[in-house]
């Protein structure tokens, strides 16, 4: 059976729905809006980790993702915030600690970042920057 927003034919896999009938990218695209929440290298690792756990602080987080910078992982959870994606709790005392939660609609990435991680183990990778200084 196939969900009611993919439509059957020539265009199938498409939405069928009129904002999938544009000639140029525009911000209230749904594909958009979902490419802008994960833009950016360890996004996607970091909504994974919010998935497995539910909630860390930001020396959990921090410490599961050891490669990362606490530059680009502050970046990275303000775009998730803006977005809507995570909840940033800010509890007082001393010191005051800060937790980071996936919100129900980050929640819903889960099969989204699923059927990315799908499709990716179907393609070849592309080569590495060594592989190809030997072609």
């Amino acid at each position: 059976m196939t969900h009611r927003t993919v439509s059957q034919g020539a265009g199938q896999g498409l939405p069928d729905d009129p904002r999938a009938r544009v000639e140029a990218p525009t911000p209230g695209c749904p594909v958009e809006i979902t490419l802008a929440a994960l833009r950016g290298r360890w996004t996607t690792l970091i909504v994974r980790e919010l998935l497995r756990a539910g909630s860390y602080a930001y020396s959990e987080l921090a410490a599961t993702l050891p490669e990362l910078s606490d530059k680009v992982l502050t970046e990275r959870l303000a775009q998730l915030v803006a977005a809507g994606v995570v909840l940033r709790t800010r509890t007082p005392g001393w010191p005051p600690t800060v937790t980071y939660e996936l919100t129900p609609h980050g929640k819903e990435l889960g099969p989204v970042l699923q059927a990315l991680w799908d499709w990716g183990a179907r393609v070849p990778a592309p080569p590495t920057a060594e592989e190809a200084d030997l072609t």
